[in-house]
């Protein structure tokens, strides 16, 4: 994207955007939808370590279909290969081949899975396996230019130079649609490659199986043990023409073959079944002529995926359905209607609101019907079932985002949570869990956290009882990664359980969580006990240093200790400068803690000032110089809230213009634009709070904490009918500091703002100014 900051852009495209600015608040009262998808860039963050995708999907679609650019296994000689930690998302930019198209994916991860059903559309001479991006005519892969390459809300297309193909795709929730434009040939092939996925391994495969039902229908489903140990999907594929004839690879050969032997499989054989199963589509073409193909999806059978699709996509109107499509699109887009200075900015926000709704996703056909982590159906019954839980990122911000934005959904989630603890063997809230399975990912129980809330700002609407219960469940199940060490010791040993402190403090918030929610339905006795489990902080907190630090079993601190190593030093996907800040439900007792308003003002602005030498992230994944400022580290999530501590101390002005250099920094438009892993969103609602000057820094609190806003003007239009405007008077580049603020015309004296003055409508205007207001709030 190009920059545009002259005013002649920004008188015109605001008449665009606004309709004029003399009628803004008339349109304000009628919620008129923008053309808002305009400013959407999925190509953001598909390079480096943004791990998004620039394919198909809706908001919080079951499909995501979306290009893959190679097929990098994830072993290597028996080990972790570490080039394919670059393709959690399936696509890589700096990548000059795509490899096909497959329909589910993660955005944003540092982990992954998926990648299931990849079509990839040929001509000429059969392949069957993919080649290598060394040798790409070796195999079925592609070269492809970003030139003739074009991403969208709910559409992707680009050139398959190898075959002369124009491919185009669009989605709906549950089905994916294909459009593939080809030259003439009698020699025309749809693959379709069920051996791939996304982190990629021998056995990785458990099952696959595959009926065609008749000369433009097949069906079947895929079953694979990855980061989810038993997943299942099935589906069922529509031909807008009839197949002339169609095969297999020849099957892997087996010690036990049984009598299928007498058949040949390999062509034009209705069944197939194995664990590697590579099929292809044989056509003639005309030129020009359009062949599309329909892929729906389910979690339970493929009779359901066949009834998913005949709902969803009943015809073959491919421009019918990105249309629809791109319109529910554009309707949730609208939910924040913005004003900035700049067009970088207009699409670095609804690129973040892009982001921010693509996960969880739904995960049920459109009858109710889910397979649960029992492995059982399921009917959802009074609310939508959602997977692909990535916690320990989306605490902080995406689901607070949702509790403003997205409330019915985010409560249906909190369902979807509770209906997990209750098919879970361990009765456990679901701590990164996705397609009905618990992959344990990260740290802390954080689904206690979204709970939580959800119940203290009144986005209530499931059993908020048995809600805080399963809370209470979660939090004392004692052979869960150190926590029977952490409920009797008040921490988690070093020496007994890794990464002890990141678990400690963040046992510590989750139970100050439930002791919140518990206060709101009036659970005396549940908070009282929470409430001083969420002092266990001060347990690793070492007054001779000035750091948290890891504690052993015989009660003594660690003594080989190094506050800027993220290895070996009691933390996980941080180190204790920044971890040490992790306090977020009582800044004022840490600060405190930590000598105070003046000693701890420092403190922060030598974190941001401070050099980290690359040595400190050189083996870390995740983590590069993009991501950093001085020791900050915005690339990772728990120094999210950290900017935004300065609220406590003397100094909140100091906040501000840091807030406005990291939204500069670690957010630009272009492929590379994303200082670090999205992070299913999270990532992308810091963008958005920060963007409109308030931020959750303790979910389960009902304020937030202001900052620095970098829009012009904001209008939410909130799911209860009433807005929320943000203004800002005198804005700027350089006025980056906030010399007061009005709430409703009447000033605030304490820079943090109420749920409740959001849920309410109204206004806030901050004024703002090249000079920081030293003086009280």
């Amino acid at each position: 994207m190009n920059m545009v900051n002259s005013k002649s852009f920004l008188f015109g495209s605001l008449i665009v955007m606004f309709g004029g600015l003399t009628t803004i608040h008339a349109q304000k009262k009628a919620n008129t939808l923008k053309d808002l998808i305009q400013y959407v860039d999925p190509m953001i963050g598909t390079a480096k370590m943004g791990h998004t995708y620039p394919g198909a999907t809706v908001p919080f679609g079951s499909v995501q279909l979306s290009p893959e650019t190679d097929t990098i296994a994830y072993g290597l000689n028996g080990k972790y290969n570490g080039e394919v930690y670059k393709y959690c998302a399936g696509y890589q930019y700096e990548d000059k081949t795509i490899v096909g198209f497959s329909h589910t994916h993660f955005s944003g991860t540092g982990h992954s899975d998926l990648g299931d059903f990849l079509i990839m559309p040929t001509t000429g001479k059969l392949q069957l396996n993919p080649g290598t991006a060394a040798k790409p005519l070796s195999g079925y892969r592609s070269a492809f230019s970003h030139a003739t390459e074009k991403a969208a809300p709910a559409y992707y297309s680009v050139l398959l130079e190898d075959h002369n193909i124009k491919a185009e795709l669009t989605a709906t929730t549950r089905v994916g649609m294909h459009q593939y434009t080809f030259p003439k040939s009698d020699e025309a092939h749809i693959i379709l490659d069920l051996t791939s996925g996304i982190y990629n391994y021998d056995k990785k495969n458990v099952w696959t199986f595959v009926r065609v039902e008749n000369d433009t229908l097949i069906t079947g489903y895929r079953q694979t043990n990855g980061w989810a140990r038993t997943r299942t999907v099935y589906f069922a594929m529509s031909f807008s023409k009839p197949i002339k004839s169609y095969g297999q690879a020849a099957l892997e050969k087996s010690v036990y073959r049984g009598f299928w032997g007498r058949f040949d499989q390999t062509k034009n054989f209705p069944e197939m079944a194995g664990q590697n199963l590579k099929l292809f589509f044989d056509f003639n073409t005309d030129e020009g002529e359009k062949i599309k193909i329909k892929m729906a999806l389910s979690p339970v059978s493929s009779a359901g995926a066949l009834e998913n699709m005949k709902k969803e996509i009943p015809d073959w109107d491919f421009e019918r359905v990105k249309k629809q499509s791109q319109e529910v699109w554009n309707k949730e887009l609208n939910k924040i209607q913005i004003e900035t200075l700049q067009k970088e900015d207009l699409v670095n926000f609804y690129t973040a609101m892009y982001h921010a709704f693509l996960g969880p996703t739904e995960y049920m056909d459109l009858d109710g019907n889910y397979k649960g982590l029992d492995m059982n159906v399921h009917k959802a019954e009074n609310f939508k079932n959602y997977t692909s839980y990535s916690l320990w990122d989306t605490y902080r911000a995406l689901h607070p985002l949702f509790n403003i934005v997205q409330p019915s959904r985010n409560s249906d989630m909190i369902s979807s949570m509770l209906a997990h603890s209750n098919q879970s063997v361990h009765k456990m809230l679901p701590i990164w869990s996705h397609y009905a399975n618990e992959n344990w990912c990260m740290i802390g129980y954080h689904s206690v956290s979204v709970v939580a809330d959800a119940i203290v700002k009144g986005n209530g609407d499931f059993d908020r009882e048995k809600a805080l219960q399963a809370c209470v469940n979660t939090a004392k199940v004692g052979y869960y990664d150190g926590l029977d060490y952490y409920m009797k010791m008040g921490y988690v040993p070093e020496d007994k359980n890794g990464a002890s402190v990141s678990k400690t403090l963040e046992y510590a918030y989750d139970d100050w969580a439930i002791a919140q929610a518990a206060k709101k339905l009036g659970k005396t006795e549940i908070y009282n006990e929470f409430i001083e489990r969420s002092k266990n902080y001060k347990n690793v907190y070492d007054a001779k240093t000035g750091f948290m630090r890891p504690k052993l079993n015989d009660g003594t601190f660690k003594k080989e200790f190094d506050p800027l190593d993220t290895h070996g030093q009691g933390f996980i996907e941080g180190n204790s400068w920044n971890y040490s800040l992790y306090v977020p439900q009582d800044p004022a007792e840490m600060i405190k803690m930590m000598g105070g308003n003046d000693k701890f003002n420092v403190r922060l602005d030598s974190l941001f000032n401070m050099h980290l030498p690359d040595k400190y992230f050189e083996n870390t994944e995740d983590i590069t110089r993009d991501g950093i400022i001085g020791n900050y580290v915005h690339g990772n999530e728990p120094s999210h809230h950290v900017v935004y501590l300065y609220n406590w101390t003397n100094s909140p002005w100091k906040a501000q213009d840091k807030i406005r250099m990291i939204l500069k920094k670690m957010y630009r438009n272009g492929a590379d634009g994303l200082g670090g892993n999205d992070d299913f969103g999270q990532m992308s609602a810091w963008y958005i709070f920060s963007s409109l000057g308030f931020y959750p820094v303790a979910p389960g609190s009902d304020e937030y904490a202001l900052g620095s806003p970098l829009v012009k003007n904001a209008i939410f239009n909130l799911e209860n009918g009433k807005n929320f405007e943000v203004e800002t008077v005198n804005q700027s580049d350089k006025n980056v500091f906030v010399s007061k603020v009005l709430l409703n015309g009447k000033q605030l004296d304490k820079p943090f703002l109420k749920h409740s003055d959001v849920l309410n409508g109204g206004k806030i205007t901050f004024y703002m100014s090249a000079k920081p207001n030293k003086k009280k709030y």
